[in-house]
């Protein structure tokens, strides 16, 4: 599956709270992410083709389609996996295609438990010449009902000609063209690069070709520094050594012990699973010490 990968950037961390976004297909493949942990972040998935069953160590174990959301708040530590739901055998794969983010967990709520909600209807705004389905957060005065636990907006935004968009001055934002094409401030944007419009802006005024959609993120700026790695978003290199540590420690364990461990099990994977079995190991840490990442 093709994946494309806009944030973080080198000297770009976070827009917001947001510290992360992959964009991924749209490709004909059978998506299997095996389970695998994470700890201090949120995870946003957004469907734009395609259904996806999630299930966690929360005991979650729903499918996501276009149109809905699922929010999985990892706090001390949650595991989780993701597989495309296949058609019945010798049908044509459907195609897969979609969105997902991370949101960094402020130090007050990062060590909190493992939590997960799924949405499956949410408010929808229009304004000049747009329409929005407001993800997370608040946009145009309409909120989500998503979780969130900073100040934060993201947003599906389908427009055509000129439109204008009300934006928070508190905020930076960024936006992701998804089909179609836009210019900014009279500079074109086509899909695939993150464009990033920083802060102290009341409006967004774009030109955007017919039938076009971009995701809007955006935030206050988050200031605390993060250190990411792999699937963790912690504060320091010890942290994320001892993170690694306890997911590789639960490999091997008996299916009891497995689910007492700080990042749970996964129904239907694992020891005495009758599904998928396995897991994602953890890489390597590098031969050096990990640090935050700084913005230029």
């Amino acid at each position: 599956m093709n994946v494309r990968r806009t944030l973080p950037q080198r000297g770009l961390p976070t827009i917001g709270a947001w510290c992360f976004l992959d964009s991924f297909g749209p490709d004909r493949t059978a998506m299997s992410v095996l389970p695998h942990p994470h700890i201090g972040l949120q995870t946003v998935t957004w469907p734009l083709a395609g259904h996806i069953r999630h299930r966690d160590s929360v005991g979650s174990n729903v499918v996501v389609r276009p149109g809905e959301l699922n929010i999985m708040t990892a706090g001390h530590g949650v595991s989780h996996s993701e597989f495309a739901l296949l058609p019945p055998a010798g049908q044509t794969l459907p195609v897969q295609r979609g969105l997902q983010l991370w949101v960094a967990l402020p130090d007050t709520e990062r060590h909190r438990p493992p939590a997960f909600e799924q949405h499956r209807e949410l408010p929808q705004v229009s304004g000049s010449g747009f329409t929005a389905t407001v993800m997370v957060g608040e946009l145009a005065g309409v909120t989500s009902p998503a979780t969130m636990y900073s100040p934060i907006v993201g947003a599906d935004v389908s427009c055509g000609g000129d439109a204008i968009l009300p934006l928070n001055a508190d905020f930076e934002h960024g936006i992701l063209v998804l089909d179609g094409g836009l210019a900014v401030d009279g500079r074109e944007l086509p899909p695939g690069p993150l464009g990033y419009l920083g802060t102290g802006r009341t409006e967004l005024k774009v030109q955007a070709l017919p039938e076009t959609r971009f995701l809007l993120i955006g935030g206050e700026p988050f200031d605390e520094e993060l250190l990411m790695w792999w699937n963790f978003v912690g504060r320091t290199h010890d942290e994320v050594e001892q993170a690694r540590s306890d997911w590789e420690a639960q490999d091997g364990l008996p299916e009891t012990e497995t689910a007492a461990a700080r990042y749970g099990l996964v129904p239907g994977h694992g020891p005495g699973a009758r599904s998928e079995a396995g897991r994602i190991p953890a890489p390597p840490l590098p031969g050096v010490r990990l640090t935050p990442r700084k913005r230029l």
